[in-house]
């Protein structure tokens, strides 16, 4: 799968992801983009998959329009040592054929 980790989140999580297509939104050249064109990019570019730590995306975006499974990590801070923790929840996700439209809120 192609995936994208915002650009609040430590690039260093890319590691937790090898067996998928990564880029950080800095390897994209879209740092700074608002969260609806950033939606509208990743379409375009055929990605699945947007991982942030921005809690209130899922409340900001129309996801009948975009639809892009959002995964939204909920750790104590955005280190990778806090987010490492939910990768192994978000990889359950990523194993299934069809990934759920819209966001999905992973927890400690």
């Amino acid at each position: 799968m192609k995936l994208l980790l915002d650009e609040n989140l430590p690039k260093r999580l890319k590691t937790d992801f090898l067996d998928h297509e990564i880029y950080t939104v800095r390897d994209k050249g879209w740092n700074g983009i608002k969260n609806g064109q950033l939606m509208r990019l990743m379409l375009e570019n055929n990605f699945q998959a947007l991982l942030t730590f921005d809690k209130n995306l899922q409340y900001q975006q129309n996801f009948h329009k975009y639809t892009i499974t959002v995964f939204v990590l909920s750790a104590a801070n955005n280190t990778y040592r806090e987010l490492t923790q939910l990768s192994s929840k978000v990889h359950e996700y990523l194993a299934n054929e069809s990934l759920p439209v819209g966001p999905i809120v992973i927890k400690t």
